[in-house]
């Protein structure tokens, strides 16, 4: 894995292009894939993913060695790997490798100009998974690429009534606390969007405990297609993001441009589903390992006791020399990681 990642990053760098404007020919349901459709029947789960950079093609690999490897009942899961055009066409060598774990790649496409707020594609993409999964799957699960599977994610099943499974934010980032009066930044979402009043409720972040107004993590959203979540996000972010407010926020706070897309996953979560038709996903889901020593935390992030799905966040693009003697759990898992990871340069 660690030697095939180079071989990666240059034959998709070598193929890039410039990455064109949104356009009919990129519409969101183009499909890059020849192979046949991978849809399950609609009592079935599929998971679907996203990254718009080469270098991290070897992490949505890995992500699908893992699923395969430790999903148990959804181990065989339909796997959706949405890219944007400026990566394809894949080199051949890639694409076998993503056919070897059957995972199925398709170009995604966003407007040209939401492409000056970073993860602006991805907000597109999980609205053309959410669309394309729609009457073929039960539930869709959106990963980001550095999640890594550990053992059966049972919580996929998102309980009766539930069309939302979520985790909050790790940290306060651009949160807003929740017992302190609301900014401006967050008045402005919940007035464009329409945010009522009484949908708010406390949400402490992961890594800090800190107590926020409601703020979701963007890096893993188990949906029901049919609730439209991720579709009605993909048409609330233009909302902000073309709203000229917004836009000199952004300008002059990097912070604020960087997550307007989770701030507008928020607004749209909070107008459109009841909260009793949410449930808050156990803490082994998105478990963001070594966190600690990547960002901060009030405690660290070194136990994979219980964790069903791992976030690493680039942490093993340069890894402690030891780190696997650091990380505590199963020492099966640890040895299925240090087989995986390592630098990659």
């Amino acid at each position: 894995m660690r030697d095939f990642t180079i071989a990666i990053v240059v034959a998709v760098t070598a193929a890039m292009a410039v990455s064109p404007g949104y356009s009919e020919e990129d519409a969101v349901s183009t499909q890059a894939n020849s192979s046949s459709d991978m849809a399950a029947p609609a009592d079935r789960v599929i998971i679907a993913t996203f990254t718009e950079r080469p270098e991290r093609l070897a992490d949505l690999l890995l992500l699908g060695e893992s699923l395969r490897e430790f999903g148990g009942r959804f181990r065989d899961a339909p796997i959706r790997v949405y890219l944007p055009q400026h990566l394809m066409p894949l080199d051949p060598a890639v694409a076998d490798q993503f056919r070897a774990r059957s995972m199925e790649y398709r170009i995604s496409a966003a407007p040209g100009d939401a492409l000056r707020f970073p993860y602006a594609r991805k907000v597109f993409a999980a609205a053309q998974a959410e669309g394309e999964a729609a009457g073929h799957a039960e539930t869709l699960v959106w990963l980001d690429e550095d999640t890594i599977v550990l053992d059966e994610p049972a919580q996929f099943d998102l309980p009766p009534g539930m069309v939302l499974g979520y985790r909050p934010v790790m940290h306060q980032n651009i949160g807003s606390l929740h017992d302190a009066p609301i900014d401006e930044f967050w008045g402005r979402i919940y007035d464009k969007l329409a945010v009522p009043a009484a949908a708010v409720f406390p949400m402490p972040a992961v890594a800090d405990g800190t107590v926020l107004r409601p703020y979701f993590n963007a890096g893993l959203l188990v949906v029901k297609p049919e609730a439209e979540i991720l579709r009605q996000w993909a048409r609330d972010f233009p909302v902000l993001y073309q709203d000229s407010v917004f836009v000199d926020w952004c300008g002059a706070d990097k912070r604020k441009a960087t997550f307007l897309h989770q701030a507008a996953l928020t607004g749209t979560i909070l107008r459109t589903v009841p909260k009793a038709q949410m449930t808050l996903l156990p803490d082994g889901y998105n478990y963001p390992v070594f966190f600690d020593v990547l960002f901060g935390a009030n405690r660290p992030f070194d136990s994979l006791e219980g964790v069903i799905t791992m976030r690493h966040e680039g942490y093993f693009q340069n890894p402690a020399p030891d780190w696997d003697t650091r990380l505590k759990g199963p020492a099966d898992r640890i040895q299925w990681l240090k087989a995986h990871l390592g630098p990659r340069s």
